[in-house]
């Protein structure tokens, strides 16, 4: 089944009544718009990507740049003054754009929430569409929620603020395939973009904040420059000033975090600071020096944010972002409560508050969560040791840090087989999650999402790839990991059942993760690789 509503747009997917009024010929006029006149320069900067690539798997070490030494070393510019509603982010949580999600979170407390197109969403049309639906419902006051089971209804409360609402559209690298534009799917950055900014962002300025965005995954300030050259079409396309837009750039990959100063510069007046995107960047690592033996980590559970490499990347960060005027917001840690378990929950809380500790101290704004139950926590540790809405103020003068620094991988730790199996264990499990339309799960009271699983893929490659040992002493080959893989798969079948494990999506997950972890094929994204077998045509 296709919809041809707007000259040259195709839409390959079943569309309910509901999804009718995001859909509207007016918006996808508007995605066309913008995807023709931005995607070629997406496609050129994902080119660039490819050559990066190249030259560090020969050896090019990346550094600060020096065609942009007068951006970094001119302090008259600045970011962007403070937008309504994000003036005070100390706590901020992000969750998935299903209804009752977004619901509890806009209840919770904190002062923004992140609803997630990308990391722990997985995108299939439903998904996608109904989320928008949702945010457009949240905006105008209208969301509400029947739990089908108990009967439990969900709706937004009136006796206290709710958090500011900012979207976090999906990658450069990934596309919309149910949507055609001139016969080739569409940017899935653009058409989130574009489908919220198109259905809000009026309403947004009306109810006293703005249209406000999350960037993922973006590697150099290039990529940063084409999302502000977007923003300033839109706003002109719809009518409202330029500015309006306010955008925080997760600093996710290590080859942004040597352009910090760039990124900022770029966005200017859209600008509302850096976030640091703990996981993806440590899964950036990995994946960018995967062929450079002198890049290879530890179990998971080692690299903390006290290691040097992220020690640095979190100073820099702040202070880049003190000394342009923007926020600087910390990342999420794993833990999550634990239900019918007081202790294993006090000790899950307890190294929230410790992580919470750690950043309000090093001098972030704000930090993330990814429960409401961790609202009240983090709010307790950042008002006692943070007695303004920020900490601008603090400008880290005293912080240099290096090329080397961000690339000092001298980290304590090993790499054992209950950290291979662990990393099977999250890769499979996930990938099956994701198969299904769930992209962000509990495990092992831990919150999974994509980079995590990122994690978890590329590290057992970059093992087997190099053949390094275990503590045990074994030698790690692609043989022996799927050797281990066979043997987890069974586990999950006993655990689960027959009837039940054959129900599931663990056979295809176990065939793709099984093409990923033995030191040959690698894909650069595991969302990329799994993409066909979510979409609906």
């Amino acid at each position: 089944m296709s919809y041809n509503y707007v000259p040259g747009v195709l839409v390959l997917a079943p569309i309910s009544d509901i999804q009718t009024e995001i859909l509207t010929s007016a918006a996808l006029e508007f995605v066309a718009t913008l995807h023709r006149s931005f995607n070629l320069t997406r496609k050129n900067l994902l080119r660039q990507r490819v050559l990066r690539q190249q030259e560090l798997d020969n050896g090019v070490l990346p550094n600060f740049l020096p065609e942009t030494i007068h951006i970094r070393e001119d302090s008259s510019w600045q970011g962007a003054c403070f937008a309504p509603g994000l003036v005070d982010r100390r706590v901020e949580i992000t969750v998935p754009i299903e209804r009752k999600m977004i619901i509890n979170a806009l209840n919770s407390g904190a002062c923004t929430y992140l609803a997630d197109f990308e990391d722990s969403n997985s995108p299939t049309w439903n998904n996608n569409i109904n989320g928008q639906v949702n945010l457009r419902d949240a905006i105008q006051g209208t969301i509400a929620y029947v739990d089908p089971i108990n009967n439990k209804k969900y709706e937004l409360r009136k006796d206290r603020k709710l958090a500011t609402l900012i979207v976090r559209p999906r990658g450069w690298h990934l596309e919309e395939k149910h949507v055609l534009i001139d016969g080739e799917p569409v940017s899935a950055s653009i058409f989130d973009f574009a489908l919220y900014f198109f259905h809000n962002a009026k309403k947004t300025i009306k109810i006293g904040i703005g249209p406000y965005f999350y960037l993922p995954k973006i590697e150099s300030y290039l990529e940063s420059r084409l999302w502000n050259d977007i923003f300033c079409a839109a706003q002109d396309l719809i009518g409202i000033p330029q500015g309006t837009i306010r955008a925080t750039v997760i600093i996710e990959t290590i080859l942004a975090a040597f352009e910090m100063d760039e990124i900022i510069y770029e966005l200017r007046e859209h600008s509302a600071g850096l976030n640091c995107g703990r996981w993806d960047y440590i899964f950036s690592i990995i994946k960018k020096f995967r062929n450079n033996p002198n890049f290879i980590l530890p179990n998971r559970s080692d690299v903390t944010m006290t290691v040097p490499f992220m020690d640095a990347y979190v100073n820099l960060l702040i202070k880049t972002c003190h000394h342009r005027g923007v926020n600087a917001i910390g990342g999420t840690g794993a833990q999550i409560p634990i239900k019918n378990d007081s202790e294993a929950n006090k000790i899950a809380l307890n190294k929230v508050r410790v992580d919470k500790y750690r950043e309000v101290k090093a001098g972030l704004d704000g930090t993330w969560v990814s429960h409401p139950a961790l609202v009240k926590i983090s709010f307790e540790i950042f008002n006692e040791h943070l007695k303004a809405k920020n900490q601008i103020y603090a400008k880290r003068e005293n912080v240099n840090v290096t090329a080397l620094d961000l690339l000092n991988m001298n980290i304590p730790g090993s790499i054992t087989e209950s950290g291979i199996r662990n990393n099977i264990s999250v890769g499979i499990t996930y990938i099956e999650s994701w198969l299904r339309g769930v992209g962000c799960i509990s495990m092992n009271n831990l919150m999974e999402a994509t980079a995590t699983a990122e994690i978890a893929r590329s590290q057992l490659w970059q093992w087997a790839k190099h053949k390094v040992s275990s503590i045990e002493g074994k030698v790690i080959t692609g043989e022996y990991l799927l050797k281990l893989l066979d043997e987890e798969v069974i586990k999950l079948e006993k655990q689960l059942g027959p009837q039940k494990f054959y129900a599931s999506k663990y056979i295809l997950s176990k065939k793709y993760l099984e093409s990923q972890i033995t030191g040959k094929d690698y894909t650069e994204f595991i969302t990329t690789l799994l993409y066909e077998e979510i979409t609906s045509y």
